[in-house]
């Protein structure tokens, strides 16, 4: 339910537009937020932002993470880089839904310029509203390294 979570957001610039979208759609369900940054269309790095908030997931100061940047490649790949989190680049509902059902992912990841806001927020409820499988699937997860 996503009225009960705990949801940080990072983006970069080419991200900005479509995180507001994300976020209020989410405030609007009852979520708690906490936007990251960036905080304006200007020019920036997403590793500035994409480290703090999944830091923040990783320490359990919140359930769930989104990262959104033009590809959503880069902000993906600055987030795995930290023990804890399992970010998954999206781009259809069916991937949104696997990455949580199969791969347990933490966070979600929206690649701004190839998306449509109405995918992005379907995804966003998809992703939140769908459960990790386990069975087989835990036993994948838990051989994902973390030291």
């Amino acid at each position: 339910m996503i009225s009960s979570l705990r949801i940080a957001l990072a983006s970069d610039h080419a991200g900005y537009n479509l995180k507001l979208k994300v976020i209020d759609h989410l405030k609007k369900q009852g979520a708690e937020i906490k936007d990251f940054g960036c905080y304006s269309t200007e020019s920036c790095d997403y590793p500035d932002f994409a480290h703090p908030m999944a830091s923040a997931v990783e320490n359990g100061d919140f359930d769930f993470g989104i990262t959104i940047c033009s590809t959503g490649n880069g902000i993906c790949m600055t987030a795995n880089k930290h023990q804890g989190i399992r970010a998954a680049l999206c781009w259809d509902e069916p991937i949104a839904r696997l990455a949580r059902q199969h791969n347990n992912a933490n966070v979600l990841g929206l690649p701004a310029n190839f998306i449509s806001e109405e995918l992005a927020l379907k995804m966003v409820d998809i992703f939140f509203s769908t459960e990790f499988e386990g069975g087989r699937h835990e036993r994948r997860v838990n051989k994902i390294p973390v030291h």
